[in-house]
């Protein structure tokens, strides 16, 4: 039997919602989610219980997700050789077959079995489907020391078709999209997660760009998890990337950050998945769990920097 105790609480969590609710039912929240939480069942299943109340409560949610260590994983059992350059994997026609093997296949079915057992009505796709994501393969570039490198059979965007997505949300369904694309040749291609995340948040002028990792969040010291920053915009960010303050694997998500921010998604949120509800939490509370990241620090509202939403 629920206590008068837990009776009030639930009571008290649902008139908290209530507000964010308002506000954001109808908008378009764009997720993105690494591989790293899909290698656990327990952890897929606690995402996507938060995705699923975010639709039911008529929220309409793009996930985008990555397979990183999943595609190491199998490479080094087929004896193949991953390398990364600046937090970006290098991808020759082996690591192209492994990274299409595990995106489409293994991580895109795994979620969407995940959306079936909690009655989510989501459809998997990737960036090649319908031409959502037209891309180029990208040219050799210079590194910051001038070093040239070329990543393989890796793509840069040249365009996203929305309303392929649009058309999906309409219907009431939940695209959950995989970062392959190919050129207009039909030579697949693999694109960073973030890249694709960024890239459709912004065609869809989503409400939110919500990027899961392993961290609290973006760190002042990426080696003392303590040192959470809960609020940062545009230019403080790329401070801290000049200063060397983020790690290989956060450079590309800066990156993503910043396109976003640059093109109209006005809220950029950074949480761990490996706190208990952190979607939630960041959704439909003031404080949140990680990180919020704007174009301007003067646009947060009182809010946002722990004030009530009323």
């Amino acid at each position: 039997m629920t206590s008068n105790k837990d009776r009030a609480i639930v009571v008290s969590a649902l008139k908290h919602a209530a507000p964010y609710i308002r506000l954001f039912k109808g908008k378009v929240f764009v997720l993105k989610a690494g591989g790293e939480i899909f290698a656990d069942k327990a952890q897929t299943t606690a995402l996507m219980e938060q995705v699923g109340i975010l639709h039911q409560v008529g929220i309409r949610v793009v996930l985008i997700h990555g397979g990183g260590p999943q595609s190491t994983e199998l490479a080094t059992a087929l004896g193949i050789e991953s390398t990364f350059i600046d937090g970006r994997r290098v991808t020759d026609g082996a690591s192209l077959d492994v990274a299409a093997m595990v995106l489409n296949g293994q991580i895109n079915t795994r979620v969407l079995a995940a959306c079936r057992d909690l009655q989510i009505p989501a459809v998997g796709i990737s960036g090649i489907d319908a031409g959502l994501i037209r891309a180029h393969r990208r040219p050799p570039v210079l590194r910051d020391d001038g070093t040239p490198v070329d990543y393989g059979f890796v793509g840069d965007i040249d365009s996203v078709d929305a309303d392929i997505v649009v058309k999906q949300l309409d219907s009431g369904l939940m695209p959950v999209i995989s970062p392959l694309s190919c050129d207009e040749s039909g030579n697949i291609l693999n694109i960073n997660a973030d890249t694709v995340a960024a890239a459709i948040a912004i065609e869809l002028k989503a409400e939110k760009l919500i990027l899961t990792i392993a961290a609290p969040g973006i760190l002042e010291d990426v080696d003392d998890p303590q040192s959470l920053i809960s609020y940062i915009d545009r230019a403080a960010l790329a401070k801290l990337k000049a200063e060397g303050k983020l790690a290989d694997g956060m450079l590309p998500k800066a990156a993503a950050i910043d396109a976003a921010l640059a093109n109209g998604v006005s809220r950029v949120h950074i949480i761990s998945f490996k706190v208990a509800d952190s979607l939630l939490l960041e959704v439909f509370t003031n404080e949140g769990t990680g990180t919020l990241v704007v174009s301007d620090i003067d646009a947060l509202t009182s809010a946002e920097q722990g004030g009530e939403l009323s």
